[in-house]
Order: C-alpha cells, then sequence, then structure tokens
C-alpha cells in the first residue's frame, strides 16, 4: 500500500503528516485491498475562514476509485471529514467485490 501526500503551496508539518499516515492506516485496515491512497492539500483563500481543502483519492482493484474533497478550518478537520466520507465509499466496493 502506497501513500502520497502533496502539499501545494505551503510545507506540511511533521504532525499533519503523522495525523494523516494514522487516518490513512486506519482506512487500510478497515479496507485492505486499497493499493494506494494520494491525499492533496492546499489553502482555497487564505483571507477566510473554512479555506483549508484536502482531497483524498484511494484506488481499489478494477481501477476502481473512491474520491473525498473536504473543506474545513483546519486540515485535520477536512481530513477527518474525507476519511468519514469514503469508509462508506470503500463499504460498497467491497460489497460490489
Amino acid at each position: 500500500m502506497e501513500t502520497k501526500i502533496q502539499a501545494i503551496h505551503f510545507d506540511a508539518s511533521e504532525a499533519l503528516v503523522s495525523f494523516i499516515n494514522k487516518k490513512v492506516e486506519k482506512l487500510v485496515r478497515k479496507s485492505p485491498y486499497l493499493s494506494e491512497v494520494s491525499v492533496t492539500m492546499r489553502v482555497v483563500k487564505p483571507e477566510t475562514s473554512m479555506n483549508k481543502e484536502v482531497k483524498f483519492v484511494a484506488l481499489a482493484p478494477q481501477r476502481a476509485e473512491v474520491v473525498a474533497t473536504k473543506v474545513a478550518d483546519t486540515f485535520e478537520e477536512a481530513v477527518d471529514l474525507c476519511v468519514a466520507a469514503l469508509e462508506p465509499q470503500v463499504e460498497k466496493l467491497k460489497e460490489k467485490k
């Protein structure tokens, strides 16, 4: 399982990267057939609140892809929202398989 974390136009802290890795591990434990998880983070509009956008793309066998994009006040909150949105999608894929 491969995890790719990309921060666009800023440097992600070690704490944030560690937090994301823990959340990805939790998701993979529930769905071990995921082959790759890509996480992209960016600041949408620096002058406003709710400006942290996180996009998760999880790849499963047979080129199936589950995607979640969330915007929140903090990257941690957006990551939590993305993982919560991905869990039902991943369960649905597991049932199809």
